[in-house]
């Protein structure tokens, strides 16, 4: 180009309002527009002349359009930071002479800080609503009975909250606690909050099922594939739980012969029937749940740990009943409201039953306490159930002491203060309403709560 079409070039380059840079095959600045410089914090002229490897090693700006374009012989734009922390949308253009070889590589750029700021404001403020909706629908459930789950207590609104946020992926989901907390009724409550509510929800209790007829009833069989068996064949529960979720229940059950079976459906998603020779596809979400210590089976050779692991994605754990006594009276409320009407009975708990109730410890868990409102509501035959309805177990004293040489009156006592400071601290989310329903001062609370380290 000669110097008369150069600096007509050049004028155009000036009249124009954008950063335009103007390099040679070698990166070497060759041009700038007056705006470039106010870009990059420094003066236009002093960047001619410049390499544009020794600028970006000097932090003025990165990545680089030269580089790029001199790669992949075409136009290209991205994104660059400046000294300054701007983000400029950069374009890079490549220039090519009479031999179809690049010798000019010109870039132009818009400032797109703001936008960025603001694609950065919309994620977090997407993410915020996103929180917000969790928190709403824990809310809904907390003071809610759907399926029977009520969580007043942290701890199981924490187990709602988990839930209700690994429920929206298909993720592995094992449920552990004892029997009786609630693990099918929180299974089928993750379901309900999927995206696949409307697929079918398929219980697999591998406790219940006998070994020798498991194959068949979760894979289903083959038309003649053994004595007795129906001559079209038999669908499995594996393939009724097409597009919903397949929940094994008690699967610390499983017999290891049969644990490597269920390991390959959950790593595949494909089984065969009993007597078929043709592998069949499911698509299905599985949660499953135990009360068995997994990793202690493990250890014993008697749960294979691969199996262990494909499980265990996203373990949930439920508390005990007496781990969440805030629970209980809306438990009683619930299995009340639902009993009286199944009997069609109006009837009540007098304070005595009710304050039994909400000290017991609940070995059987929340299975346990509707067992006995169920029964309570059946066999009284006043419309108040007092406590002489109560199972007897409940109803004996749960601890005896007696004068020994090895436990004197001061350490009874202290057993009993930290009992009763620890169910307190479970009841109750402040030092003062502790203080208030033991009767002592709030400094005398914290104090003794120091005392036998309860957080």
């Amino acid at each position: 180009m000669d110097s008369k079409k150069w600096n007509e070039a050049g004028a155009i380059l000036d009249s124009l309002q954008d950063d335009i840079v103007v390099t040679d095959q070698k990166g070497t600045i060759v041009k700038v527009s007056d705006l470039t410089g106010s870009i990059y914090g420094v003066k236009s002229d002093d960047l001619i002349g410049k390499s544009v490897y020794d600028l970006e090693s000097e932090g003025l700006f990165t990545p680089l359009a030269t580089p790029l374009v001199l790669e992949k012989k075409k136009k290209v734009t991205f994104v660059q930071t400046t000294k300054g922390n701007k983000r400029l949308l950069v374009t890079g253009v490549p220039v090519f002479n009479e031999q179809n070889d690049i010798y000019k590589v010109v870039s132009y750029s818009h400032d797109i800080t703001e936008l960025m700021e603001m694609k950065s404001y919309l994620e977090n403020l997407e993410d915020e609503m996103e929180r917000v909706k969790s928190e709403l629908e824990l809310l809904r459930n907390r003071f809610s009975s759907t399926h029977g789950i009520i969580a007043r207590s942290v701890k199981m609104e924490h187990v709602i909250k988990l839930s209700l946020q690994i429920a929206q992926v298909d993720a592995n989901i094992l449920l552990l606690g004892d029997s009786g907390v609630g693990k099918s009724m929180l299974a089928n409550f993750i379901h309900q909050k999927s995206s696949r509510k409307t697929g079918p929800f398929i219980e697999v209790n591998c406790g219940s099922i006998p070994e020798q007829l498991f194959e068949a009833e979760v894979f289903g069989y083959e038309g003649g594939a053994f004595t007795g068996a129906n001559r079209n064949g038999k669908a499995g529960l594996v393939e009724l739980a097409e597009g919903g979720t397949l929940f094994l229940d008690e699967v610390g059950e499983l017999p290891l012969e049969q644990q490597v079976k269920v390991l390959k459906l959950i790593q595949e998603k494909q089984f065969y029937r009993v007597g078929g020779t043709k592998p069949r596809k499911v698509d299905f979400r599985l949660v499953a749940a135990t009360n068995k210590d997994l990793l202690q089976a493990v250890n014993e050779k008697r749960f294979r740990k691969d199996l262990y692991f494909r499980l265990n994605v996203v373990p949930i754990t439920i508390p005990k009943l007496k781990e969440r006594r805030e629970d209980i009276v809306p438990l009683i409320e619930l299995f009340m409201k639902r009993f009286t009407e199944k009997y069609n009975r109006q009837r009540t708990i007098e304070d005595n039953a009710m304050q039994i109730m909400l000290n017991a410890d609940w070995d059987g868990n929340v299975r346990e306490l509707m067992n006995v409102i169920e029964r309570m509501v059946v066999i009284s035959h006043s419309t108040v159930i007092t406590a002489e309805y109560l199972p007897e177990s409940l109803l004996e004293p749960k601890e005896e002491y007696t004068i020994s040489g090895e436990v004197n009156l001061n350490d009874i006592l202290s057993n009993v203060e930290e009992k009763l400071l620890r169910e307190a601290r479970e009841r109750y989310q402040t030092t003062t309403k502790m203080a208030e329903m033991l009767g002592i001062s709030q400094p005398t609370v914290v104090r003794k709560l120091s005392k036998y380290q309860i957080k």
